[in-house]
């Protein structure tokens, strides 16, 4: 069987930035479980695997168009460092939720000075290129609730 709209593959993956570092992988895990055409992984990984089958193993390099974007400077904003009310110490890396007009976003502290905090809500991978080693394990049709709900459900998927 195919990967395709309407079916639930399996996965290993290993995740490296331009350099060769690892920055994810399930190696040692349970492999990743996700419903073609639902949007549940990045549209460039989901692209690469359509029409691929069980044992299939293969590299491909994500651009971040269809990984995780360019970074968007409207996400990066200066706050007075008041804005952190009842957090003692704060540190460059640490993840905050920010509430917005669109609702709560993740952001980090990219830099402290001057009484000022800048925080910055883009995902931490946008505008880098995803380099996947992939080997796809399983290839199944998705249930009815499955494709009711979007994604996957049991093994390398979400419990109800």
């Amino acid at each position: 069987m195919q990967i395709a709209e309407r079916t639930v593959a399996t996965f290993h993956y290993t995740l490296t930035d331009d350099a060769g570092k690892v920055i994810d992988s399930s190696s040692g895990a349970q492999p990743l479980a996700y419903l073609h055409g639902a949007g549940n992984i990045v549209p460039g990984l989901e692209k690469a695997l359509e029409g691929r089958s069980a044992g299939d193993k293969f590299d491909v390099v994500v651009s971040p168009e269809e990984g995780y974007g360019s970074p968007n400077e409207m996400l990066v904003q200066t706050v007075p460092r008041e804005a952190f009310q009842g957090v003692d110490d704060i540190e460059v890396g640490m993840h905050f939720q920010a509430q917005t007009p669109q609702g709560a976003i993740s952001v980090v502290i990219s830099k402290i000075e001057d009484g000022m905090v800048t925080v910055d809500g883009n995902h931490p991978l946008a505008g880098q290129s995803l380099h996947f080693a992939v080997e796809v394990m399983d290839v199944r049709d998705a249930s009815v609730e499955e494709l009711a709900h979007g994604h996957v459900h049991g093994a390398g998927g979400h419990e109800h």
